[in-house]
């Protein structure tokens, strides 16, 4: 591997923005191409921190430094994606649902996304069920992934899930749900198609419900 991409690969690894934004420039100015960048470096980076937290070896706070150096390199290499037509892994809308105000396992998974090529509509929190199906109408996404933190605030998947339906929009896309009070078997109860336990599988599973 090229040396700034083997800096761009470690830089994300130590969650060292700086070693990133450098090592994505320099590839740059090489004429590395940019999908090599993204795929080489970046997603191969991202996957290997996704390991390293299944492993135990790394944990939430490792995951989102790491996440953040990687989205610095982003921010350097999104228009030379757009330029060079590299084609994003699928549209996801995102957000923690109505009446719930936490964002770190929701930005994490966002992250963790877009350091595998998917395009990300974040809403942000407390996001009503009218507003998942504004997005998903307005953008053409193909995935929604739901995130609730509170047992309170679950049922809310629920009703968003049936605006969709009532919206004529269910079948167009996957939902996937996610979150610490969440289990499969509540998923598979509100008629989610995938569950994600964590950040790291979160990514996996959105790959699995487009590939299905």
């Amino acid at each position: 591997m090229e040396q700034s991409l083997q800096d761009i690969y470690q830089g994300i690894l130590d969650g060292d923005q700086g070693m990133v934004t450098d090592g994505v420039t320099r590839a740059l100015a090489q004429n590395i191409p940019p999908a090599d960048i993204l795929n080489k470096a970046m997603i191969e980076a991202m996957g290997q921190v996704g390991k390293l937290f299944e492993d135990g070896e790394y944990f939430v706070p490792e995951m989102l430094i790491a996440a953040r150096a990687m989205q610095s390199g982003l921010g350097i290499l999104k228009p030379r994606l757009v330029e060079a037509d590299v084609k994003s892994a699928g549209k996801v809308v995102a957000g923690t649902v109505k009446g719930d105000l936490h964002d770190i396992g929701k930005n994490l998974v966002t992250m963790m996304l877009e350091g595998a090529a998917f395009e990300i509509i974040d809403l942000g929190t407390d996001v009503s069920p009218e507003k998942f199906v504004e997005a998903v109408r307005e953008t053409g996404a193909q995935i929604v992934a739901l995130s609730a933190l509170l047992t309170t605030t679950m049922p809310s998947m629920k009703e968003t899930i049936e605006a969709l339906k009532a919206a004529g929009l269910r079948q167009n896309v996957k939902i996937m749900v996610g979150g610490a009070p969440l289990t499969p078997e509540y998923a598979h109860e509100i008629g989610a198609d995938g569950f994600a336990p964590d950040a790291s599988r979160a990514v996996a599973t959105a790959k699995q419900l487009l590939a299905n």
